[in-house]
């Protein structure tokens, strides 16, 4: 019992420090419990296969293709609009947009998606940013009270439940509890923030600078201007020809940027069009819609020549703007280095498009944009090209950093686009995951319907590839809950749990039911204040299981009183990730949490502590 107890004390000092990465504590934990022959391996090693370890990684890669689409940003964006100029009706629907997106998906993700979106709108709206963004972060982890896969300790005292013989919790078992969290935040801080956060980093409104998106590279360069779509149709005379036989940049000085492609299948669950690398061996088809980039008048004449037709209006002054994807093809600068063998190289000469697979769209010469007749232009050194192709081809760039140096991250920046056109069905298969969950109709739910939706998420392309969804797993939350879970059968198998248990009984369990349940409430929001909430819950769920069962009362109001205790901690930058994002961004102080936090805490415990009896009779 001892030496798990020096191992609990230790491992928690070190998750206070935060100097050492948490999942790295929580394996050294396992490895002391074996050696220390407190647990077989078997044992310790046995959270890596709880289902509660596994639906987590199933609902990282789910939520990672919901910000992937755009669909989260799509949704928040547009229900953010209703706003208007009132700063309370923006903080009210910011708390409940947030909240909303935070019951499906991880409140990091979520505030990382809504943050920016925020900032914006506070800005465009003259209202400061830093009222609305602690809002925002303790929304998200309000949200995470309203849904079972909101947050892990939904999931770990939904475990505990099974574990004893109980009912699984439903989908929605969590949803009046977590309404009940977001109405007393949104009455609590409405006024708190007006007392504290207001006067917070005014007139300090500078962006933050970074190096030039996608949508800047495309108005630097004009890409849009001078932009049309053409379609081939049945009778167009190039069809089944390849744009080196069609030679447009030669007979009309048309530049082709894209080529959108119909899919091979007629499946639209499975292909909603491809994009197409232009190289001079592609081959046109019927039914391929061309991107050009050219005078109105060369490509009317083109139209007439090849019986080609307009997608988009033929007045030359009304052109696209923003058409142009980044979704397979992206757009990067180069920048050619003195010692290059391209220096004094025509550009029809570079074999760039023969090599790399990538076209030249225009030069940036000092304070000149050159845009046009590029086939014959010389490269100079210190000369900046704009170029497009694959993403992975202009990565691969980097490799020839003596003759070229791409500017920027070329897989960073593909990794930001949003596979908008894909939207549709990753809301699609996460509506089918919840209605799985709710009804009860898959083997094993919840954890059978969360790998069928995120298998889904990758078979149908809302996420690029495998390797994007291994990408959206937070690693070290999932080697951390595996770790703490084999703990809390350490401290149940030593005797531990059974002693803190009836310390509690002891206290106050001879007072009133009321007053034990507030024990176990503000003993989780105390401990989840130095560490994460994920292991407070873990290590609390037995012992408030134990503690109920022992006086005869029903459980289910002590341990729901972990689950909120342990998300609902407000009161430090460093107890939930959600809080220690927006600091910076906010400009906030330690103590702006202790302001606006700590009395949002000990009044949720409070009121938290008479709703749970109404809800789960003890």
């Amino acid at each position: 019992m001892y030496i798990t107890l020096i191992i609990l004390l230790i491992s928690s000092l070190f998750f206070m420090s935060g100097k050492v990465r948490s999942d790295l504590v929580a394996m050294c934990v396992l490895v002391f419990l074996v050696l220390f022959d407190i647990l077989s391996p078997e044992e310790a090693l046995s959270g890596f296969s709880d289902k509660v370890v596994v639906m987590m990684i199933g609902l990282f890669v789910v939520g990672g293709a919901i910000f992937q689409t755009g669909l989260a940003k799509m949704m928040s964006s547009k229900i953010l609009r209703l706003a208007g100029d009132s700063e309370v009706k923006l903080l009210v629907l910011v708390m409940l947009v947030t909240a909303f997106i935070g019951a499906f998906v991880s409140n990091t993700g979520t505030v990382a998606l809504m943050m920016p979106i925020v900032v914006s709108m506070a800005m465009s709206g003259s209202i400061n940013s830093s009222r609305l963004l602690m809002p925002m972060a303790f929304a998200s982890s309000m949200g995470g009270m309203m849904t079972l896969i909101g947050t892990p300790p939904n999931l770990i005292i939904d475990g505990e439940l099974v574990k004893n013989g109980y009912d699984k919790l439903t989908f929605f078992s969590f949803t009046p509890v977590g309404l009940v969290c977001l109405l007393v935040g949104m009455f609590v801080l409405i006024p708190i923030t007006k007392i504290f956060l207001t006067k917070k980093g005014e007139g300090k409104t500078d962006k933050s600078k970074g190096g030039k998106s996608l949508n800047d590279l495309v108005g630097e360069y004009q890409l849009s201007k001078n932009l049309y779509r053409v379609l081939v149709g049945e009778h167009t005379l190039f069809k089944g020809m390849t744009l080196k036989e069609i030679n447009l940049s030669q007979r009309y000085h048309i530049s082709v940027l894209e080529i959108r492609r119909k899919p091979a299948s007629n499946n639209p669950f499975f292909k909603t069009g491809t994009q197409e690398v232009v190289n001079a061996d592609t081959v046109i088809y019927e039914g391929d819609i061309l991107y050009l980039r050219g005078d109105f008048e060369a490509i009317e004449q083109m139209n007439i020549d090849n019986k080609l037709n307009f997608l988009d209006t033929h007045h030359p002054e009304q052109q696209l703007s923003n058409e142009l994807h980044f979704h397979d093809i992206g757009i990067a600068e180069v920048l050619i280095m003195p010692a290059s063998k391209f220096v004094n190289t025509p550009i029809s000469e570079s074999k760039l498009r023969e090599h790399y697979g990538l076209n030249i769209l225009g030069i940036q010469r000092q304070d000149t944009y050159i845009l046009k007749n590029l086939k014959d232009e010389k490269m100079h050194a210190g000369d900046i090209l704009l170029v497009q192709g694959a993403w992975e081809h202009i990565a691969k760039m980097d490799a020839e950093r003596s003759q070229l140096v791409v500017l920027g991250q070329p897989l960073a920046e593909a990794s930001k686009v949003t596979l908008t056109h894909k939207a549709p069905i990753a809301a699609l298969i996460m509506i089918g995951m919840v209605v799985a969950m709710m009804f009860d109709f898959i083997p094993v739910a919840p954890v059978t319907a969360v790998l069928i939706a995120s298998l889904l998420m990758v078979i149908t392309g809302a996420l690029r590839n495998i390797e994007a969804a291994y990408k959206t797993i937070n690693w070290e939350s999932i080697v951390l809950i595996a770790g703490m879970l084999p703990m809390a059968l350490a401290l149940e198998k030593t005797g531990v749990s059974a002693l803190v248990s009836q310390a509690l009984v002891g206290s106050f369990g001879d007072k009133s039911p009321y007053v034990l349940l507030a024990g176990v409430y503000f003993t989780t929001s105390l401990m989840t204040m130095f560490i994460s909430n994920t292991a407070t819950a873990v290590l609390l769920a037995p012992i408030a299981m134990k503690t109920a069962l022992s006086l005869g009362l029903q459980p289910h109001a002590f341990l729901f009183a972990v689950a909120v205790g342990a998300s609902m901690c407000f009161a430090s930058p460093f107890s939930t990730p959600p809080n220690a994002l927006v600091m910076s961004a906010g400009r906030y102080t330690f103590m702006d949490y202790i302001k606006v936090g700590l009395p949002l805490q000990i009044i949720m415990g409070i009121v938290m502590i008479f709703v749970f009896p109404l809800l789960f009779p003890f």
